[in-house]
């Protein structure tokens, strides 16, 4: 008896607790499983309407202060909607001196996407917003060290090892489709006359 009270009672204290405590485990298992996810060999280009055919490798090009460029600049016109690259969590919202109007993405494989240089954020976008591919972020502009540049966005991704490349993953071809099999499908395939 004394069992069946004490389930009772957890049970009870659950449900009143879910909807706070929810949207928490929801949050922490969506975060674990983008950390155990392999990271993406392929990411959409984060600028509404650039192709792929428009982007120019600007990795490693010299930069203020002695640095290089840790990332790729996609340029367009101000107030262009900025797209998150890959699924994720929004890490971060924030200003900062380099950066100006910036959001990060934790995205699959651990990786950390860098959205800077924005005009503005998307008006309903908040820390901790899940977000998917082509969902709006922001909005182009010229923040931080960028004032009195043509608006751009500058694009960044994070691995454990810190910055890489994001330009051969923004410029690698679809994956090919996988031929269908037939016999999987219970589909007969066509005779051959």
């Amino acid at each position: 008896m004394r069992t069946i009270v004490v389930l009772l009672v957890a049970g009870l204290l659950g449900y009143l607790a879910w909807p706070w405590l929810g949207p928490r485990i929801d949050h922490a298992v969506y975060a674990l499983r983008l950390s155990m996810s392999e990271a993406p060999v392929r990411v959409a280009v984060p600028v509404e309407g650039v192709g792929r055919r428009g982007l120019v490798d600007t990795w490693g090009a010299a930069r203020s202060e002695g640095r290089t460029h840790q990332g790729i600049d996609i340029f367009a016109r101000r107030g262009t909607p900025v797209i998150a690259a890959t699924e994720g969590l929004v890490a971060r919202i924030g200003e900062n001196r380099l950066g100006g109007t910036v959001v990060w993405v934790y995205g699959p494989g651990r990786q950390r996407h860098y959205y800077a240089h924005l005009d503005r954020v998307a008006e309903t976008l908040e820390t901790g917003d899940r977000v998917a591919v082509g969902d709006v972020l922001g909005y182009v502009g010229n923040t931080g060290n960028a004032r009195g540049t043509p608006p751009h966005l500058h694009y960044g991704i994070y691995a454990m090892g810190g910055a890489i490349n994001p330009y051969p993953l923004l410029i690698a071809p679809e994956p090919a489709a996988s031929p269908v099999n037939p016999a999987a499908t219970g589909t007969a395939a066509e005779p051959v006359s």
